[in-house]
């Protein structure tokens, strides 16, 4: 009895130290332990998020792929298998399980190895959120006595939350969410019971037992929580022997993204790393919305993809990227090559290592027929490539010159010729991955946004943005900002320019310089209109010799031009500035919006991880209505474009004005006239623009202006519309390299271009395909003339006032009190100086080359 007593004794002092020394441990650790409470309010470190204005997924940016889900967003039987393989107890201990604890200790001591792991899943949510991994007695004291006070702030339900969506999961994703994402590229809700296993055994290891890097341990480890699973009654033998028996279908997998936009992207975390630094940018979950339309991207990426194709294609074919092996009969010694075949293993062995260009896919040449190559893809499926898809292959010799169309498939390949195709429809067609670069951007007149930007061909091989980073040389399209200085130095529409060649001599250097038109037709005296249409180059250096150069450059400043791109001489009336295509594109602008100075931006709005606004974009707005309302006080009866909302914007929120609304509206005018032409085609006097190919778009309220530079180095087209605005650039990114021309005398197909390549020929057909989806937003609408603004009958050939009503007249468009007031003379003779033969349309009409 005594002996019992003495043992009751001992147990209740035992556990009376025993209490007391947790007690004490627990006072001597507590003041640095975190409060456990915060976890209610911790933001998980999300990546920057980059989305398109209707909310597509263009770039994700950070080292941590992490997707925040609700308790109900994650599957029960995800949670489940967790739980089974984690913590089974997990609803029934208070934050640390004694049966665990004691079993670990057990195997401590009678195998002298920590075999059995003890932490339940409460400690591991203290460990994730407010410890290191550093295994010590002194971390897991910490670890078990968080633990305890996690339990008392949180419910179970909130716990298991906090670890689902913070647990590390391999391949830098943390919770299910991204790890559904990155292995299997779905939600956790489109998962099979195998696949939510074979994440849910991830925490253990996530290195060594992932699916992509040890598919064979994954596989024993998702079993594993599947027999757990089955014993803790979680699932059925059924659902037991099909998710038992799937296979492994786990590869990696990047973001979802939606909407290809690369350098959108690159602009986007550019801005936001400059605004709230790098580490901030990249793991507080924002969500950028930029002010981009998905549908315009997509339009505007393949308006560039097939234009290139279209350019480099016509220009021949350079002949495959590698060669394998080589027929005996075809060998060349100079060459080591194998010539025996590869077997199918060893090509799509070989092909996996090669990269895509986007939907060009890398194939070998295994067979040639008379007509038609045999390839194999990297998949291993064997395809054919018809002739109708191959024998656009001229050869290339250089960018002026091709070979012989060719007659037979051996023309142009060999078996072994590493190549690229494309699927087109049923069927496969040779290409290649194109040389040219090209660039495009769309922004809004009305306020500055931008709704398209493709900054080059392939992001992946240089991220330099040709829209916002390239200075090239920018030919004709400087024109229209040269007119609008004469417009307000008081010439007009009708305003006459001796279209005659012109020399002039440089003594200092002993040269002459000779601008000249292209094609080299003088016409005499012309009117301005045509002068801008046809794009006549001596036209505008008279026109600038008259204005003066330097008054010529400060009024190009007022539309956003850096002085310092401007050269202080008469080439400028050519374009020998050098000015980015967004530059460009804004500037234009100003006469699509009616004289106004926008400022282009891509952000919209930016939303914080809780979804809460934290930026909204305040740009100055072109708007006529609260100009003029904000100018008198008289409300009623104010006359504005059919297009724009009546407002009472205030007044810091317009945007200056820089011309007037007359001169803007005077040099769209003339760039209409570039795409619609003129004159009466029945009677001899009917005339067209550089841009006539704009025709098809059918639309009479869209306007524009093409470029080429000496040497046919850089191609531009800038065009407006009353909503919209582009401009597209093609080149090559060395700026030596010509784009060259093509062979007349070959068939090149549907829309294909022979002869000098040119601004018409080589950057507006990528407008028009760009615009041909974008203007379907905007119903085509009348033109607005605005106040000020008058017509008179005019004789086409002098410009002077008549009082004919036939063929050799037009009204024109004049600012009030600028009109001619002298009539023609009765018996003058008329010549329409205003007709070129060539200049019909479908004529191989050059453009303006300075």
């Amino acid at each position: 009895m005594n002996a019992l007593v003495r043992v009751i004794r001992s147990i209740i002092f035992l556990a009376i130290l025993g209490g007391m020394s947790i007690l004490g441990l627990y006072l001597y650790f507590s003041p640095d332990l975190p409060d456990a409470s915060t976890l209610k309010e911790i933001k998980l470190q999300t990546p920057l998020k980059v989305f398109t204005l209707d909310g597509k997924l263009i770039s994700q940016y950070g080292e941590k792929r992490r997707t925040p889900l609700t308790l109900e967003q994650i599957p029960k039987k995800m949670q489940q298998a967790f739980l089974a393989i984690e913590d089974s107890r997990f609803y029934q201990h208070p934050g640390i399980d004694p049966i665990g604890i004691t079993r670990a200790v057990f195997s401590l001591i009678t195998t002298g190895k920590k075999k059995q792991g003890a932490s339940t899943i409460t400690q591991q949510v203290a460990r994730n959120y407010f410890l290191t991994r550093e295994k010590t007695f002194t971390r897991k004291i910490k670890e078990i006595f968080l633990a305890l006070n996690i339990e008392q702030e949180l419910t179970k339900d909130q716990i298991l939350l906090a670890y689902l969506n913070k647990i590390p999961l391999g391949h830098r994703s943390f919770g299910v969410g991204a790890a559904a994402q990155v292995y299997y590229g779905k939600n956790p809700d489109q998962l099979t019971l195998a696949q939510m296993a074979v994440i849910a055994g991830l925490p253990k290891a996530p290195s060594t037992l992932n699916p992509i890097r040890s598919p064979t341990r994954s596989k024993a480890r998702r079993n594993l929580v599947l027999k757990r699973m089955l014993v803790l009654g979680y699932i059925n033998n059924d659902e037991f022997e099909q998710a038992f028996n799937a296979p492994t279908t786990a590869k990696r997998h990047g973001a979802q993204i939606e909407v290809y936009a690369p350098y959108l992207g690159e602009m986007v975390r550019h801005w936001m790393v400059n605004k709230y630094g790098k580490t901030q940018a990249y793991s507080s979950g924002f969500n950028v919305y930029t002010t981009v339309p998905s549908h315009l991207q997509i339009a505007a990426q393949q308006a560039v993809a097939t234009n290139i194709y279209d350019y480099d294609l016509r220009h021949g074919y350079r002949g495959p990227e590698q060669q394998l092996w080589q027929d005996k009969e075809y060998s060349n010694s100079k060459v080591s090559l194998p010539t025996e075949p590869l077997s199918t293993t060893e090509i799509t062995d070989y092909l996996s290592q090669i990269k895509y260009y986007k939907q060009l896919q890398p194939a070998v040449v295994i067979a040639t027929e008379k007509q038609s190559l045999t390839a194999l893809l990297s998949s291993g499926e064997q395809i054919t490539v018809p002739w109708q898809h191959m024998k656009w292959a001229r050869k290339f010799i250089d960018d002026e010159h091709q070979g012989s169309a060719p007659t037979l498939a051996a023309d142009i390949v060999t078996a072994g010729d590493l190549i690229r195709v494309i699927a087109v429809k049923d069927s496969w067609k040779l290409t290649q991955i194109p040389q040219v670069s090209s660039a495009l951007v769309s922004i809004s007149p009305r306020d500055g946004a931008i709704m398209a930007i493709v900054g080059g061909n392939n992001f992946a091989e240089s991220q330099f943005n040709r829209v916002t980073q390239a200075k090239r040389q920018i030919g004709s399209n400087i024109k229209p900002f040269i007119y609008s200085y004469a417009l307000s130095k008081g010439f007009t529409l009708a305003s006459i320019i001796n279209d005659a060649p012109i020399t002039k001599w440089n003594k200092s250097q002993g040269l002459a310089w000779r601008p000249k038109n292209s094609p080299p037709i003088y016409n005499g005296p012309t009117r301005l209109r045509l002068g801008l249409a046809q794009s006549k180059n001596v036209m505008s250096v008279k026109l600038i010799r008259e204005l003066g150069i330097k008054g010529s450059i400060n009024h190009l400043t007022k539309f956003g031009f850096n002085k310092k791109d401007l050269p202080y001489g008469e080439s400028l009336a050519l374009g020998s500035a050098s000015i980015s295509p967004l530059d460009a594109v804004t500037g234009y602008a100003t006469f699509a919006n009616g004289g106004f100075k926008v400022e282009p931006y891509f952000i919209d709005r930016i939303e914080n991880q809780d979804q809460q606004n934290i930026y909204q974009a305040q740009p100055l707005i072109a708007c006529l209505a609260c100009e003029k309302s904000n100018s008198t006080s008289e409300h009623n009866n104010i006359e504005v474009p059919l297009f724009e909302d009546f407002c009472w914007l205030p007044a810091d929120r317009l945007a200056p004005r820089i011309i007037s609304e007359q001169n803007a509206f005077l040099v769209s005018e003339m760039m209409r006239s570039v795409i619609s032409g003129g004159g009466n085609w029945s009677k001899g006097t009917g005339w067209s623009g550089t841009g006539w190919r704009a025709g098809v778009l059918k639309r009479r309220d869209i306007g524009g202006k093409t470029g080429t530079t000496n040497n046919l180095k850089d191609t531009w087209f800038s065009g407006i519309s009353t909503n919209l605005v582009a401009t597209t650039w093609v080149g090559f990114d060395n700026p030596g390299r010509t784009l060259g021309k093509t062979r007349k005398n070959v068939n090149l197909g549907k829309n294909q271009v022979k002869g000098k390549e040119a601004g018409a020929k080589t950057a507006q057909p990528q407008w028009i395909k760009f615009m041909a989806v974008a203007l379907k937003d905007y119903p085509e609408q009348s033109i607005y003339i605005p106040e000020g603004i008058t017509t008179a009958r005019i004789d086409r050939a002098t410009g002077l006032l008549t009082t004919k009503t036939d063929y050799s007249s037009r009204f024109e468009y004049f600012i009030t009190g600028s009109a001619p007031t002298e009539y023609i003379e009765p018996t003058q003779p008329t010549i329409f100086n205003d007709y070129l033969d060539s200049d019909r349309p479908n004529s191989d009409f050059e453009d303006d080359i300075f």
